[in-house]
């Protein structure tokens, strides 16, 4: 049976038993995931609160079509990258952010509970953690664990669904005009800015977080987020962000997610 298409789809509001229940009806698990770390200074620091509303939505969607989804608790901590020395900012080395997502997926395959599990990563310094760990728990219990990297897919919508392209960029769309529509009580839209001019280094600008080009050839270096997002600010301007673009980039990304447990439902190992 499924619940409710008004159900409580969080984990940790619910009793033992009705999680129980529910998973042994067949409800499938999503596990969203984020960062603590700088979107500049009209945004909220935690985008792990938004991975987990667009999981929660997608959790919703599934349930008004007749499956069952629950979600867990939202891992906080992205993994290292750009941000060390951002006040408030807490990462973690990659290595322990894989074996935080393998043990908290693998507790419910070891389980026997569920094998129908997504990812919702709303961080890219998690993308090497997160599909480490996807590896490892297909090795492992043979699971196949799909991954949706909302920020990378909503970025390769963003022109299709008419986002403004001075908009794109950290600190900016897509994370701006989704947080502005799902939590607009956090954001401080008249606090938005322009990019600040960045500095060089090895005499180079900055062409992307973590590259310089000389001669014509990019190249990776190592980088903090000051180097090429003064104020968390890369996006040329941030300004264009609206709610109403957060909604149609939502929808879509709630409907592919939706997609993927139907997939899961019907060909998980």
């Amino acid at each position: 049976m499924s619940a409710l298409p008004g159900a409580e789809a969080r984990i940790a509001a619910l009793t033992a038993p009705e999680v129980a229940a529910r998973l042994a009806a067949g409800a499938a698990v999503l596990l969203p995931m984020g960062s603590l770390e700088t979107h500049g200074p009209a945004l909220p620091m935690g985008d792990y609160l938004i991975a987990e509303e667009i999981a929660l939505r997608i959790a919703g969607a599934a349930r008004a079509a007749g499956a069952d989804a629950l979600v867990a608790p939202a891992i906080p901590f992205g993994g290292e990258d750009f941000f060390a020395g951002v006040p408030g900012s807490i990462s973690l080395p990659g290595a322990v952010l894989q074996a935080v997502i393998e043990e908290m997926a693998g507790s419910f395959l070891r389980a026997g509970t569920t094998r129908r599990l997504l990812m919702v990563n709303g961080h890219a310094g998690n993308i090497p953690a997160a599909e480490a760990a996807a590896r490892a728990l297909r090795q492992r219990h043979g699971a196949v664990v799909p991954v949706l990297h909302v920020w990378r897919a909503a970025g390769a919508l963003h022109a299709e669904l008419g986002g403004d392209p001075a908009a794109l960029g950290h600190g900016g769309d897509p994370v701006a005009s989704v947080a502005l529509h799902l939590r607009p009580d956090l954001c401080r839209p008249e606090a938005a800015r322009p990019r600040q001019a960045t500095g060089a280094l090895l005499g180079l600008a900055p062409t992307g977080f973590g590259t310089v080009r000389a001669a014509g050839v990019e190249f990776a270096v190592p980088m903090q987020v000051e180097e090429v997002a003064p104020g968390g600010v890369q996006a040329p301007d941030p300004r264009g962000a609206s709610a109403a673009h957060g909604a149609r980039l939502v929808e879509r990304l709630v409907a592919a997610g939706v997609a993927m447990l139907q997939a899961l439902r019907d060909h998980a190992p």
